[in-house]
């Protein structure tokens, strides 16, 4: 089976580059979907603190390599310890990105990228909500990885396994028998996506240990600029460097948004100048200036790009000279932000994002949810951003304005359609609520525990005895975020519908951030009703 990222999905990214097939949303039903936020199904009261902690459990449930002794998913065991064997390096460990067990890089690297900026922006709400030592789990557990795979400062390891050898069986991953082939880029075979990104992860993930692992910190943080520079002086697709991975996670967008977004990390963690330069410098030959974008996510990273770079704008972290450039940045990250909001009056339909009837973004069929999720998560931190500036209103196409407000509602709406504000009544985070999906599309999770069942299941055993079950899975795994309803919120909760019930890392990682930042705004608003 192909797993929620192969070709047809490349097909759709590249076409919504080109021409998004998006139409116009007035922005009364997102007023609308506000206005039920923090509200299931049932009209009781979401618990964001109950989905943060679940969310933090998903990623124990992906862990590839030897697990450790407090690991809370019982019926994970030990996986993948010969990766990287055959070429004579140590890359055991990192994440399984989804319901198979290959190690891709590009969107691991991106899981931990938004792992860390939901630390970054929101870590004292995790931390309130006791969730600050699985957090540091999480993130440490893929840039642990990252140092394993950044063997030279000009070589990375950028995946192991065979996406289509592995999809050919149905299996747990401790019985793997498929192919654990590892596949690099170095200078010969450059990969400035997948280097940029996990430069971007690490220089994020510096920042979330500076505090309490200085070492570790300063670590990453050597990682992360000799990747970028690695990144930018050797260009190039990864995806041309390395042909297995072109049906799964192909780089559609190219390599010149993962530079600049690395660029702002890095400035970001360091404070250098010269890095700064280096995005207003390239803004318009790297299209930072030039794309107006609808969507943000493990491939596409112009509206993560244009919004940290609003930031330092709202801020006044420039010089005079770079002002102008950096408003130009700001105008796009607006222009995103009204997509969202259906609030941009010029450039057609393809200026706003679809909306469902239930208010759902809409951007695509397959793994519909990865673009909710991370479109809350912008939208949230925008308004943020906005608040600290003092500044009331963005500017949208075409002459119309939208409140902050509007954009905080938009996204709290956003993470409360996910928890089973929707005309389903589903939760779309796995094991929250009453409704969840019964029959995710992950093969450790719908096969017997090896824990319980150590008999080896081979690849096809998997497909002949398991994957066609009409029962729910024996293991459900809690805080997975799975691919989601479509256009008009509609659902079908079988393993073979890969689309809607397939789960991915990058799915929940920026979730961890809005679940932690809307606890609290939950228990602000319980005490000033009590007043």
């Amino acid at each position: 089976m192909r797993s929620g990222r192969g070709t047809a999905a490349a097909a759709c990214l590249r076409a919504a580059l080109l021409l998004p097939a998006l139409l116009t949303m007035l922005i009364a039903a997102a007023s609308s979907s506000a206005a039920e936020g923090g509200k299931s199904g049932s009209g009781k009261a979401h618990n964001y603190e109950e989905a943060l902690r679940k969310s933090l459990v998903y990623f124990e449930a992906q862990r590839s390599g030897r697990l450790p002794h407090g690991q809370r998913v019982p019926w994970r065991d030990h996986s993948g310890l010969t990766d990287g064997l055959e070429q004579g390096v140590d890359l055991v460990g990192g994440y399984y990105d989804a319901g198979d067990h290959v190690k891709f890089g590009l969107p691991m690297a991106f899981t931990v990228t938004m792992l860390s900026w939901s630390m970054i922006e929101y870590g004292a709400d995790v931390a309130a909500a006791g969730e600050l030592a699985h957090a540091l789990e999480a993130i440490k557990w893929g840039t642990d990885y990252f140092i394993k795979a950044h063997t030279q400062p000009d070589e990375l390891w950028a995946e192991v396994g065979d996406g289509d050898t592995d999809h050919y069986c149905w299996q747990r991953p401790e019985d793997m028998t498929t192919s654990r082939q590892a596949y690099k880029v170095d200078r010969d075979h450059p990969g400035s996506d997948v280097a940029g990104e996990t430069a971007a992860a690490m220089a994020a993930a510096s920042m979330v240990f500076r505090k309490s692992n200085p070492h570790y910190a300063h670590l990453l943080l050597h990682h992360a600029q000799q990747l970028f520079e690695f990144a930018d002086g050797y260009r190039g697709q990864y995806d041309s460097s390395i042909a297995e991975v072109k049906s799964y996670y192909a780089s559609v967008s190219g390599y010149k948004d993962e530079l600049l977004w690395a660029a702002l990390w890095l400035h970001r963690a360091t404070g250098k100048a010269s890095y700064l330069d280096y995005v207003v410098d390239n803004a318009h030959d790297f299209g930072g200036t030039g794309w107006a974008i609808t969507e943000f996510s493990w491939d596409v990273k112009y509206a993560g790009v244009q919004i940290l770079a609003a930031r330092l704008l709202l801020r006044g972290e420039h010089t005079a000279e770079q002002k102008r450039t950096l408003e130009q940045y700001q105008a796009k990250a607006e222009h995103y932000v009204c997509a969202c909001l259906g609030r941009n009056a010029a450039g057609g339909e393809d200026a706003n994002v679809e909306r469902s009837p239930g208010g759902m973004l809409y951007i695509r069929q397959w793994n519909n949810m990865q673009y909710v999720t991370n479109a809350a998560f912008l939208l949230s931190t925008y308004a943020d951003y906005l608040a600290g500036a003092g500044v009331g209103t963005v500017a949208c196409a075409g002459g119309e304005t939208a409140g902050a407000g509007e954009v905080a509602a938009l996204a709290r709406a956003q993470v409360d359609y996910v928890l089973g504000s929707n005309p389903r009544g589903v939760s779309y985070l796995v094991g929250y609520g009453a409704k969840y999906p019964a029959r995710v599309h992950h093969r450790a999770a719908s096969i017997v525990p090896y824990k319980h069942s150590k008999q080896f299941i081979g690849c096809t055993q998997g497909f002949d005895h398991w994957f066609g079950r009409r029962s729910s899975n024996p293991n459900v795994l809690v805080g997975a975020i799975v691919g989601g309803p479509d256009r008009r919120d509609r659902f079908r909760d079988n393993r073979d519908n890969y689309m809607q019930t397939e789960a991915c890392t990058y799915n929940t990682a920026p979730m961890v951030g809005m679940f932690a930042k809307l606890n609290r705004m939950a228990r602000e608003e319980k005490v000033a009703a009590e007043v």
